[in-house]
């Protein structure tokens, strides 16, 4: 499965590139920095189709065209962001990524990111049993506390200081805004970045969180709940001192 899903990502960055061009059409969904393209659309519709062409069961969790109340928790789900970060899509023609991710009874088995413009992919998963960069396979970055890194920040969160965010973001070495979850998702699973604390729905964080999980890191909900897999909601993820450090804000303890 994962070297057809791979294909597929890798023929759908061809069309996303061909896309920036003159035929790129935005429109605004809830508002004018909330925004979708024809490319994004089309993109969803091309994985649609090839996920359907290889498993006619196969239900489909997304976030355009009307696919984002699918359940994840019944029979085979793939979880498709066509383009995840479309403001920098684009505003910057770069740091956005394809994401996939599939499901089987609601248990993670694989995880795709992929950054189009770098040609970085990660992926992998329970399924098997590992994660790689491209083709070569990646360990658990070091388990360092929230005051040894840079730590991955929604904007309102921090502004509004939200979950404690600013006292999150300050006892870390800094905080980063990426404007795209998937590239947060890589700088954790590369070590390059300790955690992640947004607002997300289950496309923005359903691959990214079946790697981390293969790697030994949480990630929750509010008040250490289960994510949901059903509607735009707090996420906090990370490596486990991370995590630990992060509880203690949340418990009062700080």
């Amino acid at each position: 499965m994962e070297k057809e899903i791979i294909s597929w990502i890798y023929e759908a960055a061809e069309r996303i590139k061909t896309g920036l061009g003159e035929a790129l059409k935005v429109d605004q969904k809830n508002g004018r920095t909330d925004l979708v393209t024809n490319v994004d659309k089309e993109v969803q519709n091309f994985l649609v189709e090839k996920i359907k062409a290889y498993d006619s069961t196969a239900k489909i969790l997304g976030e355009e065209n009307g696919l984002d109340q699918t359940a994840i928790d019944c029979g085979r789900v793939f979880v498709i962001d066509p383009i995840d970060g479309t403001l920098n899509f684009v505003m910057q023609q770069e740091n956005f990524c394809i994401m996939i991710a599939v499901y089987e009874d609601g248990v993670g088995q694989l995880g795709f990111i992929y950054d189009v413009m770098r040609d970085e992919l990660f992926w992998g998963g329970a399924k098997v049993g590992k994660v790689f960069f491209n083709k070569k396979e990646i360990s658990a970055p070091e388990n360092k506390h929230l005051s040894q890194g840079l730590i991955g920040m929604n904007a309102a969160l921090y502004r509004q200081n939200l979950y404690h965010a600013q006292e999150i973001g300050n006892t870390s070495m800094g905080i980063r805004i990426l404007g795209c979850a998937g590239l947060e998702f890589i700088a954790m699973i590369k070590g390059t970045q300790i955690g992640y604390v947004s607002v997300l729905s289950p496309w923005d964080y359903a691959a990214g969180k079946i790697m981390m999980d293969q790697l030994g890191m949480p990630s929750w909900g509010a008040d250490k709940q289960p994510l949901t897999f059903r509607k735009r909601e707090f996420f906090i993820g990370g490596t486990q001192a991370t995590m630990t450090d992060i509880q203690a804000f949340h418990k009062g303890k700080h």
